[in-house]
């Protein structure tokens, strides 16, 4: 008799966050089981292990080189046919499209891709020295790209635009006051994520004085 197999004991905010994090920095590996999620970070794969209860310890990827980085592994065949399922590909950098993403977790997806392959800048606009904010997301996949800014249209009222820096490599950019709009909705209070960016989304929020509406925000 075959063993039973076990499923991945995470639901939830925490399991659509997952998502989105293997969507951007994870990858599914070619045995039908493994998914691999690497990090610069040492410390948020340990939370993300101690949260969501994974017992695979958090290893050293190309150590000794100027690409060191940390990786964790989740050995699950369940949760791995329910990543393809919802439209995750082994190639995914260049193949991934729309992810079935429930409505009421698409924060948490999108947190998940922010905190993987993404990135929130603040400066000092050169010409009337006031605070400037975007929020950029990168893929290798056009698809997956308009996609996702079609997505966060419909579901956050924010307009983004899309840039595409090579061939193999395409942006997703939001202006200041969509990106407030982000780090107010993705991320909340207590919210599980990469603490840097839960840092400059906190940092993001409380420099709303004298901002007013913009195009990018749809009422």
């Amino acid at each position: 008799m075959p063993n039973k197999r076990k499923d991945l004991n995470v639901k939830g905010p925490n399991l659509w966050y997952l998502v989105g994090l293997i969507a951007s920095d994870g990858c599914l590996c070619k045995d039908g089981r493994h998914v691999d999620i690497t990090a610069k970070e040492q410390d948020f794969l340990q939370r993300i292990k101690g949260s969501l209860g994974i017992v695979n310890k958090v290893c050293i990827k190309n150590r000794g080189t100027s690409k060191q980085a940390y990786r964790i592994q989740i050995a699950n065949r369940n949760f791995y046919e329910f990543l393809l399922s919802i439209g995750l590909t082994q190639h995914k950098s260049l193949t991934l499209g729309a992810v079935k993403v429930p409505p009421i977790y698409f924060v948490d997806f999108l947190r998940g891709l922010i905190d993987g392959d993404g990135c929130i800048r603040a400066w000092l606009h050169p010409s009337n020295n006031k605070e400037q904010w975007s929020l950029r997301i990168y893929s290798g996949s056009e698809k997956f790209i308009e996609w996702l800014r079609s997505a966060t249209g419909v579901l956050l009222k924010i307009r983004g635009r899309i840039h595409k820096q090579s061939d193999s490599l395409w942006i997703l950019k939001y202006g200041k006051m969509a990106t407030r709009v982000v780090a107010n909705k993705c991320y909340y209070k207590d919210c599980l994520g990469l603490e840097r960016k839960i840092r400059l989304a906190q940092e993001c929020r409380s420099s709303y004085a004298g901002w007013q509406q913009s195009r990018t925000v749809l009422n």
